[in-house]
């Protein structure tokens, strides 16, 4: 059993990154023996200084309790992908992502346990329709396999994340991910934790979804995590919104006595 940290969009501020690192207990580029952390992609863009997230998450890297996922924002510079960010990222940290990628340090999920509780981790979290194509997974665990043998739908936008048929990458809370779960008459399989987007607005504490999703929504403003019950289980939002400025007020996830599945 161990402490697994999940961390958030960091979007271009190392410093961010930093202060969480060292609240969990963290020194220098060592984390401690019983802390796991899973940072969830979008290292870059928006922030102001990428390269400086890479560097810092590439000397975390080394430590065999860190997990790298991979966000849009990163899949937009690897081999293949549409630049669509108005500053795009230095020429040197392109080739740092496409060698990450190309060597398996960016990996696109990870799956936890929580005592009974099963978390599928993901960018933007695993919509019904890509949870079908996969086959259907009935455990969290394999669905993170099949997510990380890189299948086509990864990549797959969609109606800019709104349409319930964008990928893992790109799906956006509420339309994409919540709803069409909350409509499935089955046994959801398992939880999920993401980043990329959330159902609510942090700055001025406004709400940006459905009643029936906002019903079943737990927010910890402070935190900055949306916990939406679905079909008995939870889908944990974790983006702490940081924009260019960086959030006043934030915190990681983290999961006592958790372990990582894979």
């Amino acid at each position: 059993m161990t402490r697994i940290a999940v961390i958030g969009d960091v979007g271009g501020h190392p410093d961010q990154l930093r202060r969480a690192l060292d609240d969990l207990g963290a020194r220098g580029d060592r984390l401690p023996a019983d802390l796991t952390v899973i940072q969830v992609g979008d290292l870059v863009d928006r922030g102001p200084d990428s390269l400086g997230a890479l560097d810092l998450v590439e000397r975390l890297a080394r430590d065999p309790g860190w997990v790298q996922l991979t966000g849009n924002h990163e899949a937009q510079y690897l081999e293949g992908g549409t630049v669509f960010t108005r500053e795009p990222l230095a020429d040197a940290g392109v080739r740092r992502l496409r060698e990450w990628w190309a060597t398996g340090l960016l990996r696109v999920a990870a799956a936890v346990r929580v005592g009974d509780e099963d978390f599928l981790v993901c960018h933007a979290g695993l919509t019904l329709r890509c949870w079908r194509e996969l086959g259907e997974p009935s455990a969290a665990a394999d669905a993170a396999a099949a997510l990380n043998a890189r299948p086509a739908l990864i990549g797959r936008e969609g109606d800019h994340g709104r349409d319930p048929a964008s990928g893992p990458l790109w799906a956006e809370s509420g339309a994409a991910l919540h709803e069409p779960w909350m409509g499935y008459a089955g046994v959801v399989p398992f939880g999920q934790i993401h980043g990329h987007s959330t159902v609510v607005r942090f700055r001025d504490r406004t709400w940006h979804c459905e009643g029936r999703i906002r019903n079943r929504a737990q927010v910890d403003w402070e935190s900055r995590h949306v916990r939406v019950r679905v079909g008995g289980r939870r889908f944990i939002g974790v983006d702490p919104g940081h924009g260019r400025t960086g959030a006043e007020s934030w915190r990681p996830l983290v999961l006592a006595d958790a372990i990582l599945l894979g």
